[in-house]
């Protein structure tokens, strides 16, 4: 390695490590807000389905900087988007722990889906134009670490300090930090669109795309395999979800189950979600994309069977190992199957949709759960997750055969 190529490659290296901290950070949140629940709710003298309130507020936040991020980095760049949405996204955070009142709470919740769809798109998209699929399926595996270290970060201030809000403080100053030092190399985070680093594979400039869309839009919303495939999506994301959000409320108010070891095994679920990820990309192309997804399902059903069932304490915590190993690469393997399900002109439109209606899902359906939670009972959730999991099952199954058929006959897709 000659000596103008080595400060560059320390250089890129640099940006990877910190861009994998960022998303790191990016699942923090997530992972707080599940423990942190039962005692918000408490503190404020909330009903058990206030929680859709802040999720929709977290999730619209979400939705309009993900879309705008290409929009903004073209405006600021990939390195001042960062430092303003870490910002952003670590200040609501500390101002949940400040606010008298729900409503307060709930507006810091906008702004802090602001923040986060804009690290997650602006980091996507520096990722994807200057490295390759290996380093993008590690980025978001660091997702899955942050969310992971939630849960446990909670349930340490709950026992140690008695009170939701320091789990809060700690991340919400980590992202503020972070911030500033995304600030601080903010020259360093190079446009996509100049030369790429030393580590790039196959490297895009984002602002060309792959290929045009042969579907308008209109068209791709008047073919019913394209709504088929966003109803899986928002049913998918909602258990996933569901499970992330309603799993320690669960276990410590209707199971019994100890602060402590609800909030290890709540942990324990996005573990076990981040090593299924990791491992399904290991054996995907032997199973190929459709049995691995029919195979996750099947666990995921048995895995929420086994929970709602709960013959013995020891199945409840059984049921959340299963079901977080199972439904990790169920995402990613869908987004791969689009073109089967819909078609190639429909594809890229399809795709787009689909991450939208998957957020929408994460917001909408742990807020139903919330609700029959409260009219009926919190041991509802997990029959509701079984439900739900068949749904998903059945709609992959039907969208497969469909795709089996359209492929023995000339395809006007």
């Amino acid at each position: 390695m000659n000596g103008e190529a080595r400060p560059r490659l320390h250089a890129a290296a640099g940006l990877i490590v910190l861009a994998f901290i960022a998303f790191i950070s990016l699942g923090l949140p997530d992972g707080l807000l599940g423990v942190a629940w039962p005692s918000i709710r408490q503190g404020f003298g909330l009903p058990l389905d206030a929680l859709g309130a802040l999720l929709f507020a977290v999730n619209a936040g979400y939705l309009v900087s993900s879309f705008g991020s290409g929009y903004a980095i073209g405006r600021l760049g990939v390195g001042r988007l960062l430092a303003l949405s870490c910002a952003a996204t670590g200040i609501s955070l500390v101002g949940y722990t400040l606010v008298p009142s729900w409503w307060l709470l709930v507006t810091l919740g906008l702004l802090a889906g602001l923040g986060a769809g804009a690290i997650d798109g602006g980091l996507n998209t520096f990722v994807a134009a200057h490295f390759g699929e290996r380093l993008m399926q590690w980025l978001h595996a660091s997702w899955g670490v942050g969310i992971s270290l939630g849960p446990f970060i909670m349930t340490t201030g709950l026992e140690r300090f008695q009170s939701w809000r320091w789990g809060y403080v700690a991340v919400g100053t980590a992202q503020i930090a972070l911030g500033a030092y995304f600030a601080f190399t903010a020259s360093r985070w190079q446009s996509p669109t100049r030369t790429p680093s030393p580590y790039a594979t196959n490297p895009a400039p984002l602002p060309t795309p792959i290929h045009e869309p042969a579907a308008s839009f209109t068209a791709t919303l008047a073919d019913p395999r394209v709504w088929m495939s966003l109803t899986l999506f928002l049913v998918y994301t909602g258990i996933e979800a569901t499970l992330g959000y309603w799993t320690y409320t669960l276990l410590t108010e209707s199971r019994g189950i100890s602060a402590h070891t609800a909030g290890f095994w709540t942990g324990g679920y996005w573990v076990t979600f981040t090593v299924g990820r990791i491992l399904a990309g290991l054996f995907s192309q032997r199973l190929g994309g459709d049995a691995l997804i029919r195979t996750c399902l099947v666990g995921a059903t048995a895995g929420s069977a086994l929970l709602a069932w709960n013959p013995t304490p020891g199945s409840s915590l059984a049921g959340v190992v299963i079901l977080g190993f199972s439904i990790a690469p169920v995402f990613p393997g869908l987004v791969s199957g689009t073109r089967a399900r819909v078609g190639r002109r429909h594809e890229a439109n399809t795709i787009g949709m689909q991450i939208g209606v998957a957020s929408l899902g994460a917001a909408l359906i742990p807020a139903v759960a919330g609700v029959l939670a409260r009219r009926i009972s919190i041991e509802v959730i997990p029959i509701f997750v079984v439900v739900l999991a068949v749904v998903v099952l059945a709609l992959h199954a039907l969208g497969t055969t469909r795709a089996r058929f359209s492929d023995k006959k000339p395809s006007k897709s």
